[in-house]
């Protein structure tokens, strides 16, 4: 199979690694937009050839995978849209699905049913073609939200691909799936960065910093993780992040409260009630 990764970091290294060690892929080609990073993924073994732009890399391929922030997903769709062949699939590592899909719609007019949208719930705080590893999908969720015009056929094509990287490939529809990560994924990333953003605006960062310990490390660790990437993220799926950041004031304005009022006894009680929903969450996940 010939594959074409767009956007060689990270996720898009990882893929190519992974299909190439279940020997799915056996000619990768890369494009994207940093050359000395394109450079190191071909002295590396991740692609074969580096392809001078999005439409040269997908010409001849048999898989696509756009694995870029989502912002450029409209300018990729465009480009490749000509160079497809018919018989070929296209799939996406978006964080978010209804502006990717929006994009895909609106770019690929006839041939939508060849991609089917994905969102490889994996990760970590370091980016780029240097960070990728064959087994960043094994046990990890990579969710497909398929379309109306895909086949069965195409869907299973897709979903053969993850499988081979070891993933477990769940499905939802757009909608959900970006009101869920936005609970668990975005929000949370939000509040990593602005607590650094915070305390490293202080006139006393240099000594904050110095006394942060394990806790502190592990809270913050995915402030860490690609900014772009998570611009684009955030403004795509700003509603619903609103929403949550809304309910997250409230709990914050709840706990206020109880630390005001000197509540112990309903202070303990709500953290003994997370610690409980987290330790059940870890032993349904192990």
């Amino acid at each position: 199979m010939r594959l074409a990764v767009i956007g060689v970091g990270l996720i898009g290294g990882s893929f190519a690694l992974a299909l190439k060690q279940a020997k799915l892929a056996s000619h990768v080609v890369g494009a994207g937009r940093n050359a000395a990073n394109l450079k190191l993924a071909l002295e590396r073994g991740v692609i074969d050839a580096v392809a001078a732009d999005p439409a040269a890399a997908a010409r001849e391929a048999d898989a696509v995978l756009v694995a870029t922030p989502v912002a450029q997903s409209a300018p990729i769709f465009t480009a490749i849209a000509g160079a497809l062949k018919h018989s070929a699939i296209v799939t996406d590592a978006g964080s978010t699905k209804r502006d990717v899909i929006a994009a895909a719609r609106a770019a690929l007019g006839a041939k939508i049913g060849q991609f089917v949208p994905g969102h490889p719930v994996a990760g970590a705080e370091k980016s780029g073609v240097a960070a990728a590893t064959p087994a960043l999908f094994r046990e990890r969720r990579v969710v497909l939200t398929p379309l109306a015009e895909n086949s069965r056929e195409v869907i299973e094509r897709v979903e053969k691909l993850w499988q081979a990287c070891g993933a477990r490939i769940p499905r939802l529809d757009a909608e959900e799936h970006d009101c869920v990560l936005a609970a668990v994924s975005h929000l949370p990333h939000l509040l990593a960065f602005a607590l650094v953003h915070e305390l490293a605006q202080r006139g006393n960062a240099a000594q904050l910093f110095s006394y942060a310990a394990s806790g502190f490390r592990d809270f913050t660790r995915i402030a860490s993780s690609h900014p772009e990437m998570w611009r684009d993220i955030c403004l795509a799926n700003r509603e619903r992040i609103l929403a949550e950041m809304s309910s997250y004031t409230k709990k914050l304005g709840e706990l206020r409260s109880l630390l005001e009022t000197g509540d112990g006894a309903a202070l303990e009680r709500l953290f003994a009630e997370a610690r409980e929903a987290r330790d059940q969450w870890l032993k349904a996940s192990s």
